[in-house]
C-alpha cells in the first residue's frame, strides 16, 4: 500500500486537539493555513447607528479575510422579542420591508430603515456569517434611541476606504515634479 519514504497522514482528536504525524511539511502548512482561515472568516469590528435625515443608518464594519460570500442579517429586539429587519439568512418581517435596505460595500454592511421613530428604538443586532464557516455567526449589538442619535456625517462612507486618497496625497509632489499638476 503505501511505500516507507512516503508521507502520509495521520490524524487524531484528542481533548480537541489535531495531532499531525509524518507529515509532509508542505501539506502541514497548507492544513494549518486552512484551518485556521475557517476559524476566523470575518469578524465583526464595529456596530454604529446615526440619523440620515428620517432614515437610521446601522453600519456593521468587520474584516473578512476569505473570498467566500457573506451573509447578514439586522434585527431589532424590543419588548423582549427579535424583529428581523433585513436579512440574507431569515425572512424579514413585513412590517419593515418596505421601510428597509441594506448595501453591501467592501468590509462594511450599512442599514438603512426609512422613516425611522421612537416605535423603532431597541437594541439592532448585526449578524455576520461568511458561507462553509464552520465557527458561527458573528453577532454585535447597540442599543439605538432617537433622541440620542447623532447625524451621519455626509463623507463617512467616503473615509471608510481612503487608500486611494492616501494614495493621491502621496503622490502629488511625484506629479508636480513632471509637470503634471500645478499648484
Amino acid at each position: 500500500m503505501f511505500k516507507e519514504d512516503q508521507a502520509h497522514l495521520s490524524l487524531a482528536a484528542t481533548s480537541g486537539q489535531l495531532i499531525l504525524e509524518k507529515m509532509n511539511p508542505t501539506v502541514s502548512i497548507a492544513v494549518i493555513l486552512t484551518v485556521l482561515q475557517a476559524a476566523h472568516c470575518q469578524m465583526i469590528r464595529d456596530l454604529s447607528a446615526c440619523l440620515l435625515g428620517q432614515s437610521l443608518r446601522v453600519d456593521c464594519r468587520y474584516e473578512n479575510k476569505t473570498s467566500n460570500p457573506l451573509t447578514y442579517e439586522f434585527s431589532l429586539t424590543k419588548d423582549n422579542r427579535k424583529h428581523i429587519i433585513q436579512s440574507t439568512i431569515n425572512v424579514a418581517e413585513n412590517v419593515y420591508r418596505n421601510r428597509a435596505n441594506v448595501t453591501v460595500h467592501k468590509n462594511l454592511v450599512c442599514l438603512y430603515l426609512h422613516s425611522f421613530t421612537t416605535s423603532d428604538e431597541g437594541v439592532y443586532v448585526c449578524e455576520l456569517k461568511a458561507t462553509n464557516d464552520y465557527t458561527g455567526n458573528q453577532i454585535k449589538n447597540i442599543t439605538v434611541i432617537k433622541d440620542k442619535l447623532e447625524k451621519c456625517a455626509g463623507f463617512s462612507l467616503l473615509i471608510q476606504n481612503t487608500s486611494w486618497l492616501l494614495l493621491l496625497l502621496l503622490s502629488l509632489p511625484l506629479l508636480q515634479a513632471v509637470d503634471f499638476v500645478s499648484l
